[in-house]
């Protein structure tokens, strides 16, 4: 018996968390180790040095260590809920400005201590750029490329979610009701609930 794929992930990180809803629906279990980041495993170091999650070793050996990459090799082991079934240029270029110039704002908005020598001050207001870009989508569809979910709204709500948490109630104040909308409904998702449960041993299993 092949052994499952291991994925070192981290609950709270919205690269593994994506990682984690895609591999959920390609029904893929895993075995999951959540990573202390002052005590990485020496494993995990010993095959992506860079240190960072997620990280996927597959049955056969082979290390993937981007989420967009695992989220790639989990779709297309099994894809039931047809998630790549949307516009492929403006899919690769919402999740670019993502991961791109919204997650540089979002770092900057949240932890501003860590870049001292950059003009932090507006880092919010360039991440709503892009929170008004998502709302003109959804003012006329439920989800990002339509009315079906895709994997395009499944690499963009834990970052939204992430952005939002750092000021719910000015969030929560804006004027973008359809994204709101959007990312409450995917955050009370049951499949959302289910990848965010803490474990309660490590390794533990993520089951499909």
């Amino acid at each position: 018996m092949k052994p499952n794929p291991l994925l070192y992930s981290y609950r709270r990180c919205p690269y593994a968390m994506r990682a984690r809803l895609c591999l959920v629906s390609a029904q893929i279990q895993c075995d999951v180790i959540d990573v202390d980041f002052k005590n990485k495993p020496a494993h995990m170091l010993s095959i992506s040095p860079k240190g960072t999650v997620p990280v996927l070793q597959t049955p056969t050996g082979e290390v993937i260590d981007e989420s967009r990459a695992i989220i790639i090799w989990a779709l297309s082991q099994h894809n039931p809920e047809n998630w790549f079934d949307c516009d492929k240029h403006l899919a690769d270029s919402l999740i670019d400005q993502n991961d791109g110039a919204f997650k540089a704002a979002l770092d900057r908005y949240k932890y501003p201590n860590r870049f001292p020598d950059e003009d932090c001050f507006n880092a919010r207001e360039r991440g709503l750029e892009f929170l008004s870009i998502l709302n003109d989508h959804l003012s006329t569809q439920a989800q990002l490329m339509g009315d079906k979910v895709t994997v395009v709204d499944i690499c963009i709500f834990p970052f939204i979610r992430q952005f939002a948490n750092v000021d719910i109630s000015w969030f929560e104040s804006l004027d973008l009701k359809p994204l709101q909308a959007w990312l409450n409904g995917h955050l009370n998702s049951a499949r959302f609930k289910f990848i965010m449960k803490k474990q309660t041993q490590n390794p533990s299993l993520l089951l499909p």
